[in-house]
């Protein structure tokens, strides 16, 4: 059978399970608006990479967060 499941989470350890990642960002003060945008697998790692490191991303995040969605499975 075929699931889909949608999950919103700041845990890269979660995140780097998923096929697809979409990033989802606001802006405005008055008048909020909100984009969605699909992230392709570069994004999707400096992101994750991002997620563990924090502000500063560093090789070792990255090599961590393409290990993390190797394994995946």
């Amino acid at each position: 059978a075929k699931v889909q499941v949608l999950s919103v989470t700041h845990a890269p350890q979660v995140a780097a399970r998923a096929d697809a990642h979409f990033l989802i960002s606001k802006s405005g003060v008055d008048r909020v608006s909100t984009s969605v945008e699909q992230m392709d697998r570069p994004a999707r790692t400096e992101e994750i990479a991002r997620m563990l490191a924090g502000a500063v991303i560093t090789d070792e995040a990255r090599a961590a967060a393409e290990r993390l969605m190797r394994e995946k499975a």
